[in-house]
C-alpha cells in the first residue's frame, strides 16, 4: 500500500474494503487477541512485540503472519495503526520511547487499550504528529482460544478527538463491537466501574466458594453456578428490584449469625461481608425495598463494634 493510500485510509472513515497496516506493541492477552480480531476483519497485522515465552507462543498461535520484532521496528512497520497494549503505567513511557526513537510518523493512529487512561498518556506520540486513540475492550481476557469469540458484541470504551472518531467507530464496528464514547475526564471512573464489577466479582465468588468448602460442600461451584447466573441476569434486568436475602428483608438475627460464624471460621471475610451488607442495606432502603425503621436493628448489627463507628457516620 502506497504511503498516500495509507494516509487516506486514516484521514477518512475506514471502509470495509480498506486494509490497514497494523502493529502490536505488547502482544499479551489483550493485544494478541485484538490483533487476531483485526486480522479476521481483513487488516494486515505486520508485526508484534513481546519479550516473554508466553508472548512468543501467543504471537505464533494468534498472529501467525506477523513478524516478531522489537517495539521500535513494530512502530515503523505499522504505518496505519499502532496498538500499544502494555500495562497502564507503562503506556506513556512506551509512547515517549517510540517518539524519541523517531519510530512514529504524522497521520499514524496510535491507540492504547487501557480503560483507565485517555489521550493524555499519548502526548509524546501526538507531538510527533500521530493521532491518538484510547480503545478499551470491556472484556476480561484469559489468553485462551475463547477470548476471540468473546469479542463479538462487546462494548469498547473509546476516547478520541473529533478527527479520529469516524476511524474509531468504523474500527469497532469491524471488530463486531459497540462504541461507548468516554470523555477524557471520565476514564478513571469508567474503569473503576468495570474493575469493581468484574474483578471484585471474581474475589467475591472465590470467597463464597471457599466458605462453602468450609461448610463441607463437596461441589461448591455446582451449588453456586445457577444461583450466581440468575442473580447476575436479574441484576442486569431489574436493578435493585432484584435484591433478595436477609439484608433486603431486614433479618438482623440471620445476619448476626452469619457474622458470628465468619468471625470464627474465616475472620478475613468479616470486613468484606460487613461492608457489602451495609451497601446492600443502603441500596435496599433507597430503592424502597427496606423501610428505614425495619433497617435499624440490621444496621446496629452491621456497625463495626471494634471501631465503635455507627453506620450513619460511615
Amino acid at each position: 500500500m502506497a504511503a498516500s493510500m495509507r494516509r487516506s485510509a486514516i484521514s477518512k472513515p475506514v471502509s470495509p474494503a480498506a486494509t490497514l497496516a497494523v502493529g502490536i506493541v505488547g502482544a499479551g492477552r489483550v493485544g494478541a487477541t485484538l490483533g487476531a480480531a483485526l486480522a479476521a476483519a481483513g487488516h494486515q497485522v505486520i508485526a508484534a512485540s513481546g519479550a516473554s515465552d508466553a508472548t512468543t507462543e501467543r504471537i505464533d498461535r494468534l498472529l501467525p503472519d506477523a513478524a516478531h520484532l522489537p517495539p521500535t521496528r513494530v512502530a515503523r512497520a505499522a504505518t496505519d495503526l499502532l496498538l500499544i497494549a502494555v500495562p497502564d503505567d507503562a503506556i506513556a513511557a512506551v509512547a515517549r520511547g517510540l517518539a524519541d526513537d523517531g519510530a512514529l510518523r504524522p497521520g499514524q493512529v496510535v491507540a492504547h487499550t487501557s480503560g483507565a487512561h485517555g489521550l493524555a498518556t499519548l502526548d509524546a506520540a501526538v507531538a510527533r504528529g500521530a493521532r491518538p486513540l484510547a480503545l478499551h475492550p470491556a472484556m476480561t481476557f484469559t489468553g485462551r482460544a475463547e477470548d476471540l469469540a468473546r469479542l463479538r458484541g462487546i462494548s469498547y470504551g473509546v476516547t478520541a478527538r473529533a478527527d479520529v472518531r469516524p476511524f474509531a467507530a468504523r474500527l469497532v464496528e469491524q471488530l463486531g463491537g459497540a462504541v461507548e464514547w468516554i470523555r477524557e475526564d471520565d476514564r478513571a471512573l469508567y474503569h473503576a466501574s468495570l474493575a469493581h464489577g468484574a474483578n471484585h466479582l471474581i474475589t467475591l465468588v472465590n470467597d463464597a466458594l471457599d466458605r462453602l468448602r468450609d461448610a463441607g460442600v463437596r461441589h461448591p461451584e455446582r451449588v453456586l453456578a445457577p444461583l450466581l447466573r440468575a442473580s447476575l441476569e436479574n441484576a442486569l434486568a431489574f436493578g435493585d428490584a432484584a435484591l433478595t436475602g436477609p439484608v433486603s428483608r431486614g433479618d438482623a438475627g440471620t445476619v448476626a449469625r452469619h457474622l458470628a460464624e465468619l468471625t470464627e471460621v474465616a475472620p478475613d471475610s468479616v470486613a468484606v461481608y460487613r461492608a457489602l451488607a451495609r451497601r446492600t442495606a443502603d441500596r435496599a432502603i433507597s430503592a424502597g425495598r427496606l423501610r428505614p425503621v425495619d433497617a435499624e436493628p440490621l444496621l446496629d448489627v452491621l456497625a463495626d463494634a471494634r471501631e465503635g463507628i455507627p453506620h450513619d457516620d460511615l
